[in-house]
């Protein structure tokens, strides 16, 4: 019997948006965190603590901003359904940021260039940070595992 990661469905649509989404949760982490420790560099500041309240608070506005971000310049792309559909999952009740990452595993998954227009919003987003009087950064998008998990010691 073949081994199956328990936390994925035998479901193959759910496992889909699971790696879709995964993938995406390690983007995000990388672009914001990348932007948080370029910025506290510049400024002669240590980097981000685990333990810092600010810190994380810093960062989730960092991750915010770069979803909404995401969400203003990628949902003119969509469908008339599909941009309905982002609508939905943008609005569903909870946790505002999990509704903004819904939205972008739907754009994922409906835009065959996703991940190009992914990586120039966040090209964007991080030289907005240089003009802001905060470094740039260039975005891979390839690197593996979540540079906040990492850091905060979770995920």
């Amino acid at each position: 019997m073949p081994f199956r990661h328990p936390d994925r469905s035998h479901d193959l649509v759910a496992r889909i948006e699971y790696e879709v989404r995964e993938r995406l949760e390690e983007a995000v982490d990388y672009v914001c965190l990348e932007a948080l420790v370029r910025e506290r560099r510049a400024r002669g500041l240590a980097p981000p603590a685990a333990d810092s309240a600010d810190d994380r608070r810093a960062y989730t506005e960092e991750v915010m901003a770069l979803l909404r971000l995401l969400r203003r310049e990628l949902t003119g792309a969509l469908g008339v359904e599909a941009q309905r559909k982002a609508e939905a999952a943008g609005a569903a009740p909870g946790d505002e940021q999990a509704g903004q990452i819904a939205v972008q595993v739907l754009m994922a998954r409906t835009l065959p260039d996703y991940w190009q227009r992914f990586e120039a919003v966040s090209a964007d987003y991080l030289a907005g940070r240089r003009a802001e009087g905060r470094p740039s950064a260039a975005f891979s998008g390839r690197e593996r595992g979540s540079l906040l998990g990492r850091l905060f010691g979770g995920r």
